[in-house]
């Protein structure tokens, strides 16, 4: 089984050393080719070091790199696409024409969309969702440390089923993974946690476990209650109660992190705000529901956004 992984950010190369560690070797397929300013990573057949700092440990593995018009993407059985929401379909269009028929797309971002809009041009290719809560932090281009554990789940969207063996060294390879058969509510209840946590934090920079304060938990509920409305319609069954128990949760085993959202502000980056909020708020749009605070968040967020 051959594993390619299409975006090496800080959690495309978590995965990848996991996947190494588990003695699967993947393939590397940065996302942009190499310019002057970047880490020449992406020529055809080239192998280039990557470190992972897990606590006390310093962990280097050599991976293959492959440039986008490759002809040994052939050859993958499995594409992990780790890239931001937003550069999902910009970054698998030049990279699809030239896999396997069979090969199956696992995505893996924050948010909530491409799934949609993607699922029209794979030609009955298979398509599998995940999410982690798994954290790293990128130090250099081909350098990261892993800043939090978590959860990580797949399951199966359209096509085929994911072959057992190939399911099987997935969830052996990734720490504290899971199968689901109902991706979708479990991509939802992480909907839930990125629509309080990401937007918040980010306008009022502060750290995750600054929400646990007695004076953000009206505007959590509030996010939940309009989230619900949507899922509701989308025919996700989700409860109150069991939702409002996993933001805190997160929130408290995430207490010192910064989340993506603010990090993307805090470095003149765009966000993910267009497939979390903006996801539900389109989602809403079409069963023709309001959600004032969802709205009030999701314009404060694209007004923090560098623009241009």
């Amino acid at each position: 089984m051959q594993i390619g992984i299409l975006g090496v950010g800080a959690i495309g190369q978590l995965l990848a050393q996991q996947l190494a560690a588990a003695g699967l070797e993947p393939w590397l397929l940065p996302r942009v080719l190499p310019t002057a300013n970047t880490l020449p990573l992406a020529q055809q057949g080239e192998e280039h070091v990557y470190t992972l700092e897990l606590g006390d440990q310093s962990l280097q593995t050599s991976f293959l790199c492959l440039a986008q018009d490759s002809s040994k993407l052939k050859q993958l059985d499995l594409l992990l696409v780790t890239v931001k929401a937003y550069q999902v379909e910009a970054a698998l269009e030049p990279v699809l024409p030239r896999l396997h028929p069979n090969c199956r797309i696992l995505l893996l971002h924050n948010g909530l969309g491409p799934h949609q809009s993607l699922a029209a041009k794979l030609n009955d290719r298979p398509l599998s969702l995940g999410t982690t809560s798994q954290a790293a932090l990128r130090l250099s281009s081909n350098h990261i440390r892993q800043t939090g554990s978590g959860l990580t789940q797949i399951g199966d969207l359209i096509g085929a089923p994911m072959p057992e063996v190939m399911k099987t060294a997935l969830l052996n390879a990734i720490p504290g993974s899971q199968w689901s058969n109902a991706i979708l509510e479990a991509l939802w209840q992480k909907l839930a946690v990125n629509a309080v946590i990401n937007p918040l934090t980010a306008i009022h920079r502060v750290n995750n476990g600054a929400l646990a304060a007695p004076e953000f938990e009206g505007t959590i509920c509030a996010i939940l209650d309009e989230l619900l409305q949507v899922a509701k319609q989308e025919g996700i069954a989700l409860t109150f109660d069991v939702l409002h128990a996993r933001v805190k949760e997160v929130i408290r085993l995430t207490a010192a992190n910064y989340s993506s959202m603010y990090q993307d502000l805090k470095h003149g980056r765009k966000t993910e705000i267009d497939y979390i909020n903006g996801y539900l708020q389109q989602r809403a749009e079409q069963y023709g529901l309001t959600l004032p605070i969802n709205s009030e968040l999701l314009a404060q967020i694209k007004a923090l956004e560098p623009h241009g």
